[in-house]
C-alpha cells in the first residue's frame, strides 16, 4: 500500500476545518481521510503555516511552489510522484493511489457538466 502525503496551504488548524466560515471542501476532505484511515489507508497531512521544513525536504512540492507558488496548493504526493495539484481528492482517489501509486498527473481542475465552473477550484 502507498503512503500519501497532502501538502495543504496555511490553514488554520491541522485540518482547515476550524473557525466561523468553514470551507466545504475542506469538511468532505477531512471526512475522506477519516474513511481513509478506518480502511487502513495512510494519508499524511503537511500544512504550510505549521510544517514549512516538510515542503522543502519534499523535492516536488519544493519544486512545484519555486515555479508555481503557494497558489498551487493543495498538492498531493503518493510514492514521491505528484499526483495532484490544485484541489483536494475523492475518498475513490485516496483507495486508488494507495492501491496502484500515483500514475498520472491531474492538474485541471474537471468542469461541472452545465456550468463554466470547475470542481472544487471555482469558476475557471
Amino acid at each position: 500500500m502507498f503512503a500519501i502525503h497532502v501538502f495543504d496551504p496555511s490553514l488554520c488548524c491541522s485540518s482547515g476545518v476550524c473557525g466561523a466560515d468553514v470551507n466545504q471542501a475542506l469538511v468532505d476532505f477531512n471526512a475522506a481521510v477519516t474513511a481513509a484511515h478506518e480502511q487502513g489507508i495512510e494519508v499524511v497531512r503537511h500544512n504550510l503555516a505549521n510544517a514549512p521544513l516538510d515542503f522543502a525536504r519534499e523535492s516536488v512540492i519544493k519544486q512545484l511552489l519555486a515555479v508555481k507558488g503557494a497558489g498551487a496548493l493543495p498538492a498531493i504526493v503518493v510514492d514521491g510522484t505528484l499526483a495532484l495539484v490544485g484541489r483536494y481528492p475523492s475518498l475513490e482517489e485516496l483507495r486508488r493511489w494507495a492501491r496502484e501509486g500515483a500514475g498520472l498527473l491531474s492538474t485541471t481542475p474537471t468542469r461541472r457538466a452545465g456550468t463554466r465552473c470547475c470542481e472544487g477550484s471555482g469558476c475557471c
